[in-house]
């Protein structure tokens, strides 16, 4: 049985209710922690896309503790699930059992020959007891010659001429048995339609393949075959009720597929036995060849199925034909869930898997966090953090927004832990002036309420009466007008030494929070950033969700500054440029290629000052925060204060951010005082 969900029908809700006493817990997962969960991994490579991935594969709690199974641990558990299968059971009981049923036909036939022996003694009949007699003898001598291996036994008997009834009945019952047994395994997925063949049955099942065989080699030939007429007459072999000739030959693909997997999981010995048994079964000599011939055409047409693998069975309970169907199927099911869990890159395919099988397989828990891992994507697309663009899933600026108030308010808590003061700025005095405009609230905003907005906005939600009740998103403030105006350009290294020393993540979350900080709380200021490795590249603020490291060695400091000087001689008001690195400069521009020396090269130093030189002239203050203690950055970084008159802080990733936000507030406010 497949895996996936019939396309044709809609998924049948299953919801049970009970009622609530305090003891039932759910998931407790929506869009904002979702985004909290990944935002490390987002921030550190980038990519929501793999963000959301190995959160697929990882699981994850919830602020309960309760687990969102991963995929990884679905798939250990389902190897497991196989693995015990495979220890339980013994290919070879499938001879064992039909030979103990023939011992037992054979020894219910000697019965009935003494049986029948007797009788004629009875008689009182000399004719009739001198022919029994001897027919008596013939048979027990045809019995005693019947080789011992299971195939020679079973052509022997259909050849032989019963004297018992009732053994033959047995016979010709069990032979009907595992006729049945053996066409389901090799069409599983058609059991149904596979059931009581009697000889008409059979009839029409050779004719079915030979048509089908006909439509592959049509197929083959560049012609399109006449599935619908395919379907009128034949159709009840299909309870699956294929809707094209591709989903049909799928079915007939993994089933026989799975059939072979079990030939060849076999003993030399043990495979022969089965593939003589077979033909004793079936007898009709072209009815095996059209089988032969459909495997061999299904195995062109699907060569990435299982075909030559085999599982090692090692258990001691035999497996008999008739449980072989339901063994193959579950061993197929698996195969099936395992490859859906394996090719799964986005939560939205998850949707494909048939959460009443993958219960059956993995249990309760693995089904509910299947259904919940299929949401993620779909989960953050609502709440309008994400979208489809192109058939990858991108940040909106909505979700950049989340992001950078994230990172800000993570900062803005870790400093008022450490009790490093308040940071917020005086609401009257010279520096803001009224627009006589208003905005929705947004954290860390000044809180200057504007009441008949924000009283409109309550009214407008719960309309009209009395009392009014306000929540947080009726909160309107008042615009203000910043009379001083600052420009900043963040240079963030990207060099391969700021991950190996575990410095990338902290520097990204500071220019997050930063951006954040003043498109929220100072609109009217100019932020740009540039990052900087082997050479210097200008990022706009809306990717900045997707910044990742470059992957070579080298630090273009002058290359950074060069691309900072420019972007700020466009902008007005007070100008300074945030430097965060973990490195002394080793690159620059030279005939408009980058030059990397390591140790730095005294040609790098000087070029490298000289753009210091140039931002110095032009007005704009330099500061630098050092990731790293060595002796070379810290004299560089000196050399340059003293030319510039900016200052240089030695941090360390966890309070880089509380350097660079509390230093830029205290810029942002005596600037403000100046203005």
């Amino acid at each position: 049985m497949s895996l996936r969900r019939n396309r044709g029908q809609p998924p049948k809700p299953k919801f049970r209710y009970s009622a609530w006493d305090g003891t039932q817990t759910g998931f407790d997962l929506d869009a904002d922690a979702l985004l909290d969960e990944i935002n490390d991994d987002l921030l550190y490579h980038g990519d929501i896309n793999a963000a959301l991935r190995r959160l697929m594969q990882q699981g994850m709690r919830d602020a309960d503790g309760n687990e969102l199974m991963g995929l990884r641990e679905m798939l250990d558990r389902l190897r497991e699930q196989r693995r015990e299968m495979l220890d339980r059971y013994d290919l070879g009981g499938v001879y064992e059992d039909i030979a103990e049923k023939l011992r037992e036909i054979i020894s219910a036939e000697r019965e009935g020959i003494d049986r029948r022996v007797d009788e004629a003694l009875s008689s009182n009949d000399r004719r009739r007891e001198e022919i029994v007699e001897d027919l008596a003898k013939q048979r027990r001598e045809e019995l005693d010659q019947i080789p011992p291996d299971l195939a020679s036994t079973v052509q022997a008997l259909q050849n032989y001429d019963w004297m018992d009834d009732s053994a033959r009945a047995r016979f010709e019952e069990l032979m009907q048995e595992l006729r049945d047994q053996l066409i389901q395994s090799t069409f599983s997925q058609m059991s149904e339609g596979m059931e009581n063949m009697s000889p008409e049955r059979m009839a029409q099942m050779k004719d079915m393949l030979a048509d089908l065989n006909e439509m592959l080699d049509q197929r083959a030939n560049g012609e399109e075959p006449d599935f619908e007429k395919f379907m009128e007459k034949h159709g009840d072999f299909f309870p699956g009720n294929p809707k094209n000739l591709d989903e049909l030959l799928a079915q007939m693909a993994q089933s026989m597929a799975q059939m072979q997997q079990m030939l060849n999981s076999m003993s030399p010995e043990q495979r022969a036995q089965l593939q003589a048994l077979s033909q004793s079964l079936l007898e009709d000599v072209d009815l095996q060849w059209q089988m032969d011939q459909l495997s061999r055409n299904l195995q062109g047409a699907f060569p990435d199925l299982p075909w030559n693998q085999s599982q090692e069975f090692g258990g001691d309970n035999p497996l008999s034909m008739g449980q072989m169907p339901g063994l193959l199927g579950q061993l197929g099911d698996m195969d099936d869930l395992e490859n859906l869990l394996r090719q799964a890159t986005q939560p939205g395919e998850l949707a494909e898997v048939d959460l009443d099988q993958a219960r059956s397989l993995l249990g309760e828990d693995a089904a509910k966090s299947l259904a919940r891992l299929a949401e993620l994507a779909k989960m953050l697309e609502e709440a309008g953090l994400i979208e489809q663009r192109e058939g990858r899933l991108e940040m909106t600026p909505r979700g950049i927004k989340a992001l950078g108030q994230k990172a800000l308010g993570d900062l803005f808590q870790k400093l008022m832990k450490n009790g490093a003061g308040s940071h917020e700025i005086n609401r009257e005095g010279i520096g803001h002036d009224p627009t006589y405009e208003h905005r929705p609230y947004e954290w860390g905003d000044p809180f200057r309420l504007n009441v008949q907005q924000t009283v409109k906005n309550a009214i407008w939600r719960q309309g009209a009466g009395t009392p009014v009740k306000l929540t947080a998103e009726d909160f309107e403030i008042e615009r203000t007008e910043q009379v001083t105006r600052s420009s900043t350009v963040l240079l963030l290294d990207v060099s391969m030494s700021m991950p190996m020393r575990d410095n990338f993540l902290p520097a990204k979350k500071v220019a997050m929070a930063l951006h954040s900080l003043i498109t929220s709380r100072y609109p009217r200021d100019y932020f740009g950033l540039v990052s900087f490795g082997r050479v210097a590249r200008e990022v706009a603020p809306e990717r900045l969700p997707e910044m990742s490291w470059d992957f070579e060695w080298g630090t273009n400091m002058q290359h950074a500054m060069l691309l900072a000087r420019r972007m700020l001689a466009r902008e007005s008001g007070t100008k300074q440029i945030i430097m965060v690195t973990d490195g002394e400069p080793t690159a620059h521009i030279q005939n408009g290629e980058p030059y990397f020396n390591y140790p730095p090269s005294p040609i790098t130093i000087e070029e490298t000052l000289r753009e210091v030189m140039r931002c110095t002239r032009d007005g704009i203050r330099i500061n630098t925060f050092m990731l790293d203690e060595s002796y070379y950055l810290r004299d560089f970084v000196e050399r340059m204060m003293r030319l510039n008159g900016g200052r240089a802080f030695f941090t360390t990733p966890d309070n880089l951010g509380d350097y660079v936000l509390v230093d830029f507030l205290e810029q942002r406010r005596s600037s403000r005082r100046a203005g």
